[in-house]
Order: structure tokens, then sequence, then C-alpha cells
């Protein structure tokens, strides 16, 4: 910086000098940058902690332009993969990337201003941190800007007294006024004002009411200083950047010079999701455990998409696994996540409320019922007002403005349906004892002029779902600290209620799997195996189960000793969600599933897994594996001394039964056993029925016992020496069969019978038997034995 100060020993110093030590002055600036942006301090940093921003930070979705009424519906009610393709599709259309924010648009015309809107959480200020590195590194702007100033109101709001625009970012970075006096002076259509959190600016006067100020040297309120910078009064040359929640772009946008280019962060797709979740954990085996649980829940990988969401989430997993290798520990309930989100909220993004935080969630819970109630996500100004004091204040609160022919409409909402969902739930059990009762009666009353029960209209039951978490001890401890309190008699009535339910679930038409929910977001063991004590049977008629829904499922039967029946046959099961509940398989004494899958290698690993697993005596299972093109594979695997496993094939309908007495693991290529079942390929089935060990018992359906299948059923007998019974139902045994088995014996100590319809006509073509017409035919049962052939008639 010594060059700063230089000049020539005959008078003022020359141009070159003042560039050369501009220059030197922004080179050293970069440098401060680096070493000051480099590292992001965390919401739970301890003092001198801290992880590299290239650690943390992930591109988020970043789109340049306003959407609609129908879209911004679409984005807040969809979850799950219905969510990721609405993201997906917007990505396609409209993202771009920081370096494009001022790229000229299709007319040629390059933005003066840039308005980065977002959600509280959705990664703005990270983004202008990343912007700041990049651009200090030579990554970002290299060519486009000489200096990026960085401005936070947050620290706008703490200066006090009147101050050139100098004096105020000397405040903010490490020159002083002298240095960035001299800098201002340099090529300003090369430098870039980055204002953060324009939100929170506390403005002490009117906008309209404030006096221009043009002078870069003149002296005024922060505030006022920072307006005229933003209307283009001081320095109308340089380029602007503002980062804002939609709370206040409005103002903004009226403020701010032009000509504007809006853009607004959408948070993370799947992609980011999935890419923040590597850089977090870095350790391949965590990453993948923590990612692929956080996928297994809807609600959690939709919240996911708020960056926030994702590093509570990644922090919670992690501070788990540092005790214990099991994941599943690490992310309880969804509630408590959500608690987790509200709570960080409140602490960083909640500065300046003009209400006790009980106040203000409470209001935000009435507001939040409302549109329960109505079945209404966007919600219009004077409602909002009506219940919440101040909505621009609230970090839970999104606002928008919709064109409406010659005007526009301002609508709030919540950041998701979910949110929604949550603060209604919060609203109910933070109510005192009667009202909230009163709420909740409401909800779980019984109609009686319906013969059929209704526990609660089915949009309201992630509202209930969300209560039951809130119960959770861990969850109230958390809310407690912030001076929200759950009743305990609130706690009482629902746990009772619950108790109710699930003790007559077979009197009740309403979903099982809404149930498994509740106790699976309470999260108390030991109540769980209580609730589901007298569950005999888990049924669901649902036509899909979620990945959620699998996860409640796993939980409540991992607390169980024993059920009888586990019956999901109505519903279809994806492969992974197969695999989800794989480990709870050995608590059902019978398992009735509907499997969709997609290839050979799903079916076999599918099916091998079952074989694999644990079991219980006396256990029967039966699996439908439904392919992509309707073609079926039916699985009939039962356990007694001995076990055994049916395939029953589509088209045509034949099957194959094997028994074994050996319980040992079955691998085999089941894909392709049953096309040797389809094609009659006699070489391929011995060299698969090799994989069972110790086969004692076989049965095979076919259509007609045709020559190729006497012979191939001849050679099983004298290659499978452990196999002591064969069972052969046809639905025809043909002439040319018989002819064969006559001829024919077995191995001792090995039976072997055929059953099905002979034909009595003599003439060599029978054509009622081509009509299908069965007068001519009689049912037999064929013996073949060491003994040699002998045949009933039945």
């Amino acid at each position: 910086m010594d060059g700063f100060n230089s000049s020539t020993s005959n008078g003022p110093p020359s141009e070159t000098t003042r560039i050369s030590a501009t220059s030197s002055v922004i080179l050293k600036y970069k440098e401060l940058i680096c070493s000051e942006y480099r590292c992001v301090t965390e919401y739970n940093s301890r003092s001198g902690e801290h992880v590299l921003l290239s650690e943390r930070y992930t591109q988020p979705l970043i789109l340049q332009r306003h959407r609609g009424q129908k879209e911004r519906e679409e984005e807040i009610r969809s979850s799950g993969e219905s969510f990721q393709k609405v993201l997906s599709a917007r990505s396609s259309d409209d993202s771009v990337h920081l370096n494009s924010l001022f790229d000229p648009d299709g007319h040629g015309i390059r933005p003066s201003a840039v308005i980065l809107q977002g959600n509280s959480g959705n990664g703005k200020s990270f983004t202008v941190q990343k912007i700041m590195m990049d651009w200090a590194s030579g990554d970002l702007y290299k060519e486009r800007f000489d200096v990026v100033f960085h401005l936070k109101c947050k620290e706008i709001n703490r200066i006090c007294g009147i101050k050139s625009l100098a004096e105020i970012l000397s405040c903010s970075c490490s020159l002083t006024s002298d240095q960035i006096s001299q800098v201002l002076q340099h090529s300003p259509e090369k430098m870039l004002f980055i204002i953060d959190g324009f939100d929170e600016l506390r403005l002490t006067q009117d906008i309209n009411d404030m006096s221009p100020h043009t002078d870069l040297l003149q002296k005024a309120p922060a505030e006022v200083i920072l307006c005229d910078l933003l209307r283009g009064q001081i320095l109308p040359e340089t380029f602007l950047l503002v980062t804002s929640r939609s709370t206040a772009t409005d103002t903004l946008s009226k403020l701010l010079k032009g000509p504007q280019r809006f853009s607004e962060i959408m948070g993370f797709s799947e992609k980011g999701v999935e890419e923040y979740f590597q850089k977090f954990f870095q350790n391949e085996e965590h990453f993948r455990k923590a990612y692929t649980l956080v996928k297994t829940n809807e609600t959690l990988i939709t919240a996911c998409s708020i960056p926030v969401v994702c590093w509570i989430i990644c922090t919670t997993i992690k501070e788990r696994l540092k005790t214990t290798a099991d994941v599943t520990s690490g992310l309880e309930t969804t509630t408590s996540i959500y608690v987790d989100f509200v709570c960080t909220l409140l602490k960083h993004h909640c500065q300046g409320l003009s209400q006790s935080i009980p106040t203000m969630l409470m209001s935000l819970g009435q507001l939040a019922e409302r549109g329960m109630l109505e079945q209404q996500v966007l919600l219009d100004e004077k409602t909002v007002k009506e219940t919440v004091s101040d909505p621009a204040g609230s970090p839970f609160l999104c606002k928008f403005l919709f064109k409406r022919r010659i005007h526009q409409e301002t609508m709030f909402s919540f950041m998701h349906l979910s949110f929604q969902e949550f603060f209604t739930a919060l609203y109910y059990v933070l109510l005192g004892e009667k009202e909230s009762q009163r709420k909740f009666t409401q909800l779980f009353s019984i109609n009686k002029y319906s013969s059929r029960h209704h526990f609660c209209p089915s949009h309201f039951s992630a509202v209930v779902q969300f209560a039951f978490g809130l119960l959770n001890k861990d969850v109230r401890r958390t809310l407690e600290e912030h001076g929200l309190f759950v009743h305990s008699k609130t706690q009482t009535r629902l746990k009772e209620w619950i108790l109710k339910m699930v003790q007559n679930i077979h009197t009740y038409s309403v979903k099982a799997l809404f149930f498994l929910h509740c106790l699976y977001e309470l999260h108390e063991e030991e109540f769980v195996k209580k609730a589901m004590k007298t569950w005999k049977r888990i049924h669901s008629d649902d036509r899909f189960i979620s990945r959620t829904g699998c996860q409640a499922l796993l939980y409540c039967s991992q607390c169980c000793q024993y059920i009888e029946e586990l019956d999901l046959f109505v519903c279809t099961l994806t492969p992974e969600n197969f695999r989800m509940i794989l480990p709870v398989y050995h608590k059902f004494k019978k398992v009735s599933l509907n499997v969709h899958v997609s290839s050979d290698s799903d079916l076999d690993e599918l099916i091998n897994a079952l074989t694999r697993g644990q079991t219980l005596r006396s256990q029967s299972i039966d699996v439908l594996f439904i392919f992509t093109n309707f073609e079926c594979c039916y699985l009939h695997l039962s356990i007694d001394e001995e076990i055994s496993i049916k395939i029953i094939t589509s088209t045509p309908s034949q099957s194959l039964k094997l028994t074994s007495q050996c319980q040992e693991p079955v691998n085999t290529e089941w894909a392709k056993l049953t096309q040797i079942i389809h094609q009659g390929d006699s070489d391929a089935l011995m060299s698969v029925l090799c994989s069972f060990s110790e086969l004692k018992k076989m049965e095979i359906k076919l259509h007609c016992l045709s020559k190729m299948w006497t012979h191939w059923i001849l050679q099983i007998i004298q290659n499978c020496s452990s196999l002591t019974e064969l069972e052969v139902d046809a639905w025809f045994l043909l002439e040319e069969g018989i002819q064969i088995l006559q001829r024919s014996r077995t191995r001792p100590a090995c039976s072997v019978t055929f059953q099905g319809l002979i034909c009595n006509n003599q003439s060599r073509k029978c054509t009622r038997c081509e009509d299908h017409d069965l007068s001519c035919n009689q049912e037999v049962k064929i013996h073949l034995s060491s003994s040699g052939f002998s045949m009933e008639t039945l």
C-alpha cells in the first residue's frame, strides 16, 4: 500500500502514479477479501471454529423471471418427486449461473441493478460470500468489475451519526476511508456494490421524503446514503446487486435505479441437495447413508430445497455419527427438523421483532389454520394483516405481487404447504387446555349421521402428525427454550385418543398408515410399544405407499416383538420401499406384498434378499412382482420345518414350487428361472436347481404335459439326487407324454405324481378338444415310482 501515498518530487502525483497506487490498493483489498471470505462461520460455531466456504457452498437454483399464481401454488403444494419435477421444469427453462446475472438480455440491455430475492434460509448471504470470494480470487467478473464492495444492512443499522459513503464502506471492509475515496474515483463504471439484506434495513424516515445526496463526500445518516446509492444519485455509473426477502422487494424495486433485473433464489434442486450432502460429509459412506435416509422422507427431501434445512439435517446426523454408526438415530422425525429450522430462524433472522416470539408464532399459527380450513396456500393481504401484525418482519412468510388486469395484487404464503401444516399444529398444541381440546375434538369428531367414522379431514392429516411430533419430550424441551409450552393435558388427551383408535383399528374405516405416521412422529418407544401391543394386522388400502410411510412402518414394527400379518397387497411398492422394510419382514407371520420391478436384476435381488432374511417359524410370504410390461411373477415363500419357494409366471400360467430342508440362503437368478419355466429349457433348469441346497420336493404346474416336458421332468428326477417328491399338475396330459411315462421308472425313494385331463376319444384328432368341449375328457392321476407306472381315474 506504500504506492498509495507516492508522488513525484516536482508536484502532485501523475495519472499513471495514481492508477498504480489505486491498483495496489485494490490488489491488497482482494487479498484481504480472500482471507476474510475463505471461511464460513456456521450457526452453531464456537469461538474460532469455522469451515471452508468451498466445503459448504453449493450453487442454488436461480431464476430470472416472476412466476404466476398457478406456478407458485404448484411449487407450494407439491412434495417429494413431484416437487423435484417442478424444480427441474423451472431449472431447464429459466435458471442462470452467478456469472450471467449481469449479462445483456435478448434485446441487448444490460441491467444496472439486479434484485436477488429469496426466502429466509435460502442462501442469499451465502451466495454473496461466494461472489465476493470468487471475484477476489479472479474466478468471477474478472473483466467486468475491477472492484466489488459488500454492504450488510444489519451492519448499516448499527452505524451511528452522519457518514460519507467512503466512511460507511470503511466500517465494513479493511480499507481506510481515504483509500476507499481513491478507489471510488477509479472507473466507477467497473464497480459493483452488493447490498445484502435490504429487508433488514431500518429506515428512520420515509424513503420518498429523503433529500437526495449526489456528492460523494457529503455526509448523512448511513441508511440515507445507502438509499441514494441505490437510487443512483451517488455514483450513477456503478452496478448494484441487492439481496432481499420477498416481503421487501416491492419497496426495493420502486427505490432502485434502472434498468433493473429481477432474479430469485429458489433453493436447491435435487442435484444440489445431493451435492451439498457430499460436500458436508466428504466421507463417501457417511454421505450415502445420510442422503439415502433423507430421500426416504418426502417432506424432508422437499424441505431440503431450503439450504438451512440441509445444514440442520446434516449437522444432526453428523453429531450422531460421532457417538454411533447408526445413522437412523441421527434423523428422528420430520417435526424435530422443522422445530430446529424455526428456532434457527428465530435466533438469527428475527432481529428487532416488535412482539414476543410466542405472540408472533401464535399469530402465524392462526393464519396457517385459516389457510388450512379454506384449503388455500396463497393468502390475500387483508387476511394476513388481520392476523399477523407485522408480516414483513416474519421470516416464515413470503410475499408475492401478481398482475390483475391493470393493477397488482399482494398475496402471502408460507414457504411451503408443509410449513403451513406445521404452524397449524404448533398453534393447536400451544393453545390453552380447553381451547386446544376443542380444536382437536373438532378434528377427531365422529359423524353421528354416518356409519363411517371420520378421524380428521384428509388435508389435516399432516397437521395431526405434526401435533404428535410436537409431544416428543426432546422437541418440547427445544420449544421451552423459546418460551413455548405444550399443556400436559393436551399431551395426555392426544395419547389417549390414539390408543383408543389403534385398539379398535379394525372397526374404523381409516388408513392404518396414518396412525403409524403419528406414532413415528411421537417417537417415544415405550408408548409406541404400548400402542402396537394389540395391533395384530397392519393393512392398507392405499394404492401407493410412500417412502415416508415405509419409514413409519419400519420404526413402529421394530418396536414390536411379533405381529400376525402385514398386508400391503393392494399397494404398489417400489424396489426401494421393498428394501426399506425388509429388516422387519421377520416380525410378521404372514406377509403379502405387491412390488413393481423394472428389470430382471431387481427381481433377482429382491427375491434373494427375502430368502436370506431372518424368518419366523411357520412364516408365509406372498409377493407379486409386476414388470413394466405388465408381466408378473408371483412368489410364495413359506417357512416351517422346511423352506418352500413357489414361482408362478403370468403368460402362460405355469408355476414351479421348490421345497428344501436346508434353510440356508438361496441365491439364484430368479428372472432366468421364470424364463426357463416359460421356454422349457431343461439344461438351463438343471443348472439353476443345483443352487438349491438339499432340494426335497418340487411342484410343477403346466398347461400341457407334452413330450418335451415329460423328458424334462424325468431328467430332473435323475439329476437331483436329494429330490424325494415331485408333483405335476397339468391341464391336459397328452398321449405323447403318457406313452413315455409308461416306459419309465424313477429312483428308489422318489415318488412322482401327474394329475390332469386325458381325452377319451380314440380318434387321432379330437375336434371336441380343439373346441374346448371337456365332455370328452377324464381326470386322472398317474403314479410313477421305482416299481413302474400306474394310473387311476378320479
